[in-house]
């Protein structure tokens, strides 16, 4: 079965919607792993800062199926309204960055919000062109402020 890696993000009242986006997509695949959640600061516009995560999960729908009958359900769900603003503020972001081993978003190397929670589920996995280990960009990306782990929030209990 295909093991798919998420990225996971809100700005709009995270501390809930983080936490419901999982429980949500649970109900519909498996969850494998989650990373801790890090807050990092708006990416391409002003606002409040966002909470975001990665999170790995098995399921047998393809990468285009389980994007248009999982992922943006529940982003409807959760109040998302896509705007022609691809930095608007949101309640939830749900996308694919890997599927099958094949990388769907290439951002991951330039991008600490993506790069930095995968790093904990999947430090080895390299950059095809460069040899450049995740591990080793998460490091790389790492701003000197405004970005941090939030240990208070915890969107997965695998005891649980």
């Amino acid at each position: 079965m295909p093991r798919v890696y998420l990225s996971v993000g809100s700005n709009i009242a995270p501390e809930e919607n983080l936490p419901r986006a999982l429980r949500l997509l649970a109900e519909r695949v498996r969850v494998l792993g989650v990373s801790q959640v890090w807050q990092t600061p708006p990416y391409g516009t002003q606002g409040a800062p966002f909470l975001n995560a990665a999170i790995l999960i098995e399921t047998p729908l393809s990468a285009e199926m389980l994007k248009r009958e999982v992922l943006r359900p529940i982003e409807t769900a959760l109040g998302r309204v896509r705007s022609p603003d691809k930095f608007a503020p949101r309640p939830i972001d749900l996308d694919i960055i890997l599927y099958s081993g094949r990388l769907l978003d290439p951002e991951v190397w330039q991008r600490p919000h993506l790069a930095i929670p995968l790093a904990e589920l999947l430090p080895d996995y390299e950059n095809p062109r460069t040899g450049e280990r995740l591990a080793e960009a998460a490091r790389r990306l790492l701003p000197p402020t405004g970005f941090f782990p939030r240990s208070d929030v915890v969107l997965w209990d695998a005891a649980a």
